[in-house]
């Protein structure tokens, strides 16, 4: 298709023709240019099918199958450089912060980032396999059957494959999944609201005060990565690969339930709204399909290896002291830091902490982002507050609902420039400082 200018002169004449089974139409202006455009054919488009709106909750669901084909992955690539850029800037200057504040304690900064709690857990799976647990004087049990497949899989293949430790596959894993993880957010923010708003989510991310994880051989930054490129896939229309993509996140984290359920909820509001073809509803199926059978094998598996049966997975958990109680041991939690002065002023800062993230999803729904992110973001928020587990970790397990950063990258693509860049320069700076201070604690991220 040769593209005609917008704004060279008046269109004064147009002619649609039909030239075997593409329709064209000839457009010329008063300047003399001439164009062609393909129509769509009136068989393959579906008879209600509308243009996207960035506001609406639905429409990008209902009408994936009508959005022109992504670009190619040089396009791609060259269009979120900005974004990839900087994050990786943003990236940086964490790690040489965490490498001055750790010379500084004489502690290693590799070390933190490679060797330190989950990190461990992760590395001895990927070495011995499962089957190892450690039983704690008050009778708890904590076995790594609690930890995911898919990052220890990865650890085992690149330390088969390259010269790298355990440990140094995980940090390398990490670091590529961290930019794929960022990629992924400039996407599905781009595709929504513009490539402004997309770079401007990509770095937000990257400025997150527990920001240093996503350097740490964990697996958030994976998760995350799957998770943004498969809602990335369900907005484009990609059935089947948002539910591959939906599965290996179901292989990562538990919260992989929320990738799951942001497919599914997509894929019945389009199913609701428009059947479409029949090819197409078969692709939608298949992809609600895949989508949760990463989480249910391990699952399964675990129960299986366990012997407890579907429920062993919790069990495993339970040794752990995590759970799902609705929020109650966290409420606990914050109350009790009222009882003196010093430790009231930390649960005031956790009270407006769960109030801005509560305020974040709210902006999102008032602002209409579509049905898959806003169903992700809510499954990822209400089981990070909900949970039983070591409150510590909750800003750490909220780091994959990047649509609610989505609000904040709308405000900061409205600044100019060199006021956007001020302002994320100055967080980014401050986080570094706080990231680098926080992984030198004596607490697990």
């Amino acid at each position: 298709m040769v593209s005609g200018p917008r704004n060279e002169g008046r269109v004064t004449r147009q002619r649609t023709r039909v030239r075997g089974r593409t329709k064209w139409r000839t457009s010329q202006t008063c300047a003399e240019r001439v164009w062609r455009t393909p129509l769509p054919s009136s068989a393959s488009t579906p008879r209600r099918a509308t243009r996207l709106r960035a506001g609406s909750i639905i429409g990008p669901v209902t009408d994936l199958e009508t959005r022109a084909a992504p670009p190619g992955a040089r396009a791609a690539l060259r269009r979120a450089a900005p974004a990839l850029l900087g994050y990786a800037a943003v990236r940086a200057l964490g790690l040489l912060a965490l490498a001055l504040w750790s010379a500084a304690r004489d502690k290693s900064a590799y070390t933190l980032l490679t060797a330190r709690w989950d990190a461990l857990w992760y590395t001895r799976v990927a070495e011995l396999g499962y089957g190892y647990e450690v039983r704690l004087p008050n009778g708890d049990v904590h076995s790594n059957l609690a930890f995911f497949p898919l990052l220890p899989w990865l650890e085992r293949l690149l330390a088969a494959v390259t010269p790298l430790s355990y440990a140094d596959a995980g940090f390398v894993v990490a670091l590529l999944a961290s930019l794929a993880a960022a990629w992924g957010i400039f996407a599905v923010a781009d595709h929504v609201y513009g490539r402004r708003v997309g770079v401007c989510a990509a770095v937000l991310w990257a400025v997150l005060p527990v920001g240093i994880v996503q350097s740490m051989a964990y697996s958030e930054s994976l998760f995350t990565a799957l998770a943004a490129w498969s809602l990335y896939a369900v907005l484009t229309g990609r059935w089947v690969t948002a539910g591959a993509l939906a599965c290996l996140a179901g292989l990562t984290r538990p919260v992989g339930l929320a990738v799951v359920a942001a497919v599914w909820a997509a894929a019945i509001a389009a199913f609701v709204r428009d059947r479409g073809t029949s090819g197409v509803a078969g692709r939608r199926a298949l992809g609600m399909l895949l989508a949760p059978l990463g989480a249910a094998a391990y699952v399964l598996w675990v129960g299986h290896r366990t012997g407890k049966g579907p429920l062993g997975y919790l069990d495993v958990q339970a040794g752990w002291r995590n759970g799902f109680d609705g929020g109650y041991a966290f409420a606990r939690f914050v109350t009790d830091k009222f009882t003196s002065l010093p430790s009231a002023l930390a649960g005031v800062g956790l009270i407006v902490g769960v109030g801005l993230v509560v305020w974040l999803y709210v902006v999102c729904v008032r602002q209409r982002q579509p049905l898959p992110l806003l169903v992700y973001a809510g499954v990822v928020t209400a089981l990070a507050l909900c949970a039983s587990s070591y409150f510590g970790s909750k800003p750490r397990l909220l780091m994959p609902a990047f649509p609610l950063l989505l609000p904040l990258a709308l405000a900061l693509a409205r600044l100019r420039t060199p006021r956007s860049a001020l302002v994320l320069g100055t967080v980014a700076a401050a986080c570094a400082t706080y990231g680098a201070f926080w992984l030198n604690g004596s607490g697990p991220p």
